[in-house]
């Protein structure tokens, strides 16, 4: 890598995540920008964190800090922008594959210093719901989980968080960014505070859209770079504790976030609300994590 190239520290939180982990991991490390990755084991099971460390022994810019404990994703990843050296950071999912010039191409979208993401695609090239969305709001939560959002084509001020337009096809600016994968400059993280771990999982990355856009930062998707993710093991049987862990979340961030949220009466009804609508989706996911521990429960053991 040249001395005048961006340095790139690749950011990955793991939490039983699988195997595709290793994968995530590979593709990182082959991008000329990538000046080191750092792992951040939030006390996994599965040994991916341990067999990473192995393959890469001899690798001096690759790091697993196994953390001993699950301190959440955004606390895990504050360890890692610590003891980073690149002058930008890439916070990824072990389950986002990169191309060979996914990397390049988010620096030249993040030129002047934006916090910048991607389109984020499952494995049928279908766009995640997230990747194109709108802070959140307290109107814009409850008209999505009202289902009036469905309407906002005909009624704009019925418009939820997730966009319903088009895609982008260049680089635009916008509200938010999915947590999947964002790059943005290390001072920029560091001047923030980085992620607030009071949130353990989810919201965490709206969260600190919020705040780097306080700043004056401006937040850029990159409407042409797609990027698989690929939906790891981190969630799965889990969905339970995941859905909890989001309703917690979206209350910090309105409570934190729109002052609408704070005044009477929503002050006091909003709890109710978002926990209710957690109750009403307890049955399904109970289901499906029973349904998940069934599947694993019959499957051969890896070679």
């Amino acid at each position: 890598m040249a001395s005048d190239s961006p340095r790139v520290s690749v950011l990955m939180v793991l939490a039983d995540s699988g195997d595709g982990a290793l994968d995530a991991a590979r593709r990182a490390l082959a991008a000329p920008e990538c000046a080191e990755l750092i792992v951040l084991d939030n006390a996994s099971r599965d040994g991916i964190a341990q067999r990473l460390a192995r393959e890469h022994a001899d690798v001096a810019r690759v790091r697993v800090l196994e953390l001993g404990a699950n301190l959440g994703f955004g606390a895990a990843m504050n360890r890692g922008a610590a003891v980073a050296q690149g002058d930008w950071l890439l916070l990824l999912n072990p389950d986002c594959l990169l191309a060979a010039d996914t990397l390049s191409r988010l620096l030249d979208a993040a030129r002047g210093g934006a916090l910048v993401g991607a389109i984020v695609c499952d494995t049928q090239g279908r766009p995640d719901a997230a990747a194109w969305r709108r802070a959140p709001t307290l109107r814009r939560v409850l008209c999505m989980m009202s289902g009036l959002a469905r309407f906002e084509s005909r009624w704009p001020a019925l418009a939820g968080v997730n966009r319903r337009d088009a895609l982008p096809d260049a680089t635009v600016s916008v509200e938010a960014l999915s947590g999947a994968l964002m790059l943005l400059p290390r001072a920029v993280f560091a001047r923030v505070g980085g992620f607030d771990a009071g949130y353990f999982l989810h919201f965490e990355d709206l969260d600190l859209c919020a705040r780097v856009r306080a700043t004056g930062t401006s937040l850029r998707l990159a409407g042409a770079v797609r990027v698989l993710h690929a939906k790891g093991g981190s969630s799965g049987g889990r969905a339970l504790f995941v859905a909890r862990h989001k309703h917690r979340g979206l209350l910090r961030y309105l409570r934190t976030h729109d002052a609408a949220a704070r005044r009477w009466p929503w002050r006091a009804l909003l709890p109710a609300l978002v926990w209710l609508h957690f109750a009403l989706q307890a049955p399904r996911l109970v289901l499906r994590d029973a349904r998940a521990r069934r599947a694993r429960s019959v499957r051969p053991p890896a070679l």
